[in-house]
C-alpha cells in the first residue's frame, strides 16, 4: 500500500511541473546560433568529425567516472530533467497552505492535519505534517528536518559539482584531441594537400570541448544550484510554518514569520479582506 502510494503521489508530482521555456530557448539559441554562424560561413558539414567528438566526449565521461563514484554520477544525470522541468510549487502558494492549516489545527486540534499528510505529494512536507501530528518537541522536529535538509542540499552540490567538473574536463580533452590530430598531421607532411584537412580535423576537438563546456554542462551546472537554493528556500519555508504550528502560535504570527520568505513585490497578507491572491 505504501509503494502504491508513492507511486500515485510521484506521478501527481510530475504532473505538477511544466517545462522550463528559459532553459530550452537557452540551450537551443546558443547551440542554434552557433550552427546557424556555421552555416552561413561554410560548409556545416566539416565541422562534424566522429573521432574528434569520441575523443570529447569519451574522455569526458571516462575522467567523470575516474573522479566520482557511479552512483553520483548516475544521480547526477537523472537530476538534469530538473533544469528543464522545475518543481511548480511556489512560495506564496505553500504559505498559504500553512496558514490555512494553523487555521484548522489551533481551532480542532492538531490531529486535523493527518488528513493533510495523508493526500500531500511533496514528501518533505509530508514528514513535516507527520512530525507535528506525532507530537514530538519542536526541538526535535527542527533537529530532524535540519539533518534531512542538510544531506539533501549536500547530494544537490555534489550533482552541480560534477557538471561543473565535466565542464572543466572537456576543454582539456578538446586540447587533447588537437595534440593528437598534430602528431597525425606532422606525420603526412611530405604531403601538402593533407595539412590543411589534417589540421581542421584536430582543432575540431577543441571545438566541440569548448561548446560542451561553456553552452551545456558550465550552465547546467549553475541552473543546478539555482534550483537548489530555490527548493531549500521552501523546504525552510516549511519548516518554519510547522514548528510555528507545533507551537500553537497565532495564524497571524504565523503569516508574519513566513512572509519575510517572500521577495518585497510579492507579500501579500491572508487577513486583509481586500487582499486579492
Amino acid at each position: 500500500m505504501d509503494s502504491l502510494f508513492s507511486r500515485s503521489s510521484s506521478f501527481r508530482s510530475f504532473n505538477q511541473k511544466r517545462l522550463d521555456y528559459a532553459t530550452l530557448m537557452g540551450v537551443c539559441g546558443a547551440l542554434g546560433l552557433v550552427f546557424l554562424a556555421i552555416y552561413f560561413g561554410g560548409d556545416l558539414l566539416s565541422f562534424f568529425d566522429l573521432n574528434s567528438f569520441l575523443i570529447v566526449v569519451g574522455g569526458t565521461i571516462g575522467a567523470t567516472l575516474i573522479n566520482f563514484p557511479i552512483n553520483d554520477v548516475q544521480r547526477a544525470l537523472a537530476v538534469i530533467r530538473t533544469a528543464f522541468f522545475p518543481d511548480e510549487q511556489s512560495l506564496r502558494e505553500r504559505m498559504k497552505k500553512l496558514v490555512e492549516m494553523s487555521r484548522r489545527a489551533r481551532a480542532d486540534g492538531l490531529l486535523v492535519l493527518q488528513i493533510d499528510a495523508s493526500r500531500e505529494p511533496d514528501a518533505f512536507f509530508r514528514k513535516c505534517i507527520q512530525l507535528v501530528v506525532d507530537n514530538h518537541p519542536a526541538a526535535e522536529i527542527r533537529k530532524i528536518l535540519e539533518t534531512e535538509m542538510s544531506f539533501l542540499e549536500e547530494r544537490h552540490r555534489r550533482g552541480a559539482m560534477i557538471f561543473h567538473s565535466m565542464g572543466n574536463v572537456a576543454p582539456a580533452m578538446g586540447l587533447i584531441g588537437t595534440l593528437i590530430g598534430l602528431v597525425q598531421m606532422l606525420r603526412q607532411l611530405d604531403d601538402p594537400s593533407a595539412i590543411g584537412p589534417a589540421m581542421a580535423v584536430a582543432l575540431l576537438t577543441t571545438f566541440y570541448g569548448a561548446v560542451l563546456a561553456y553552452i551545456v554542462f558550465f550552465p547546467l551546472a549553475g541552473k543546478l544550484r539555482t534550483r537548489s537554493q530555490e527548493e531549500m528556500l521552501l523546504k525552510e519555508l516549511t519548516m518554519e510554518g510547522m514548528l510555528a504550528i507545533s507551537e500553537n502560535i497565532n495564524p497571524r504570527l504565523v503569516e508574519e514569520r513566513l512572509v519575510c520568505y517572500l521577495p518585497p513585490e510579492k507579500r501579500f497578507s491572508l487577513f486583509e479582506p481586500a487582499a486579492e491572491f
